[in-house]
């Protein structure tokens, strides 16, 4: 036997005593534990596939939308199947976020206007929506419902505008709409109002989301769909002006364009400071970073004014009543100005 087969027999040799080894190993504590725990190793390495998730916004009238979306946007965590506009003129809003995915270079999310409404609000950035090619979108809440049916059980709607959409689904389609894994959004106030132009706290408003449509708010607590609630509570977290540069001077296709939309809302209003209140990122960031505002259950009701009452009951919603706020800005400067788009390698 020459050098090179004593060293194949001793290899043979090594592997059978080794088989044997594991096997009375095995047959001692138990054949499946070496096998488990590898399979949670692996497990534990592997990273979770992106939640599915579907976007409604009123975009164009607030700038918090912009900040929303760019977050969502870069967020691997998120895989967004759709977007719908709510409340107004939903074409123009469509429009928008069609030059925004474009300007951003995000590709292979449809765009869809949700239902048309009648109000006198100023849509502060309908020029940027105007600057680029009319188009007629889809019915957004056709679309919602048909993404609800294709994954049924999976997929977070994040709810950032007033609820127009998510009442018409609602009626359509009511056994659908309870599909949704859950649904995340932004809105009401239970302690705490809007702020004050100096800061200072107020009791509970009717918020904006809530009463400009308070009946499909009530059809949503009442839809038997899991529901998490970021209202102004936890979610007027503001962009101060170091911050707000640093990430406009940063020049990517992202940056750019959440600084002309920025300029646009400062121009197209006369009644507010310049330093934005992230309102809808707040709601967004739970959707991946729970811990950013810890929920707890509550019931709530709507009042005909678009009040959200905390009452006795059963729980209908998570609320979350106070957020991590120097977390999320960090999460915030961190996403806009740094990692991946939707869709890019």
């Amino acid at each position: 036997m020459d050098h090179a087969e004593r060293e194949r027999g001793a290899s043979r040799l090594s592997t059978t005593v080794t088989s044997i080894g594991f096997a009375v190993f095995a047959f001692l504590f138990g054949a499946g534990s070496i096998p488990v725990r590898a399979q949670a190793a692996a497990a534990a390495a592997k990273p979770e596939p992106p939640q599915l998730v579907w976007v409604d916004t009123d975009i164009g009238d607030d700038i918090d939308d912009a900040f929303a979306l760019g977050l969502i946007m870069r967020s691997p965590e998120l895989k967004v199947l759709g977007i719908s506009t709510a409340f107004g003129d939903t074409e123009t809003r469509a429009r928008l976020v069609d030059r925004f995915l474009a300007a951003t270079h995000v590709q292979g999310i449809p765009v869809t206007a949700g239902v048309h409404t009648v109000t006198d609000n100023v849509m502060t950035q309908a020029p940027y929506a105007r600057q680029f090619p009319e188009r007629k979108h889809a019915d957004g809440v056709s679309a919602l419902l048909a993404e609800i049916n294709r994954h049924p059980g999976q997929m977070t709607l994040i709810a950032l505008g007033p609820l127009f959409n998510i009442g018409a689904a609602i009626d359509r389609d009511p056994a659908t709409f309870r599909k949704l894994k859950r649904v995340v959004m932004m809105g009401g106030s239970i302690d705490r109002g809007y702020d004050g132009k100096n800061g200072e706290l107020r009791p509970a408003d009717a918020e904006w989301n809530i009463n400009r449509d308070p009946k499909d708010a009530s059809k949503l607590l009442a839809a038997g769909v899991p529901l998490f609630l970021a209202p102004l509570d936890s979610t007027q977290i503001h962009l101060d002006t170091k911050a707000r540069e640093s990430i406009f001077a940063l020049g990517t296709p992202l940056t750019d364009q959440l600084t002309l939309l920025y300029h646009q809302w400062i121009a197209g209003s006369w009644d507010h400071t310049p330093v934005p209140t992230l309102f809808d990122p707040v709601a967004a960031a739970y959707a991946f970073r729970p811990e950013l505002c810890p929920m707890q259950p509550m019931r709530l009701e709507v009042d005909d004014k678009g009040f959200t009452r905390k009452v006795e009951g059963q729980p209908n919603a998570q609320v979350c009543l106070k957020s991590d706020e120097n977390a999320f800005r960090v999460l915030l400067q961190e996403r806009l100005t740094s990692g991946l788009k939707v869709g890019e390698k």
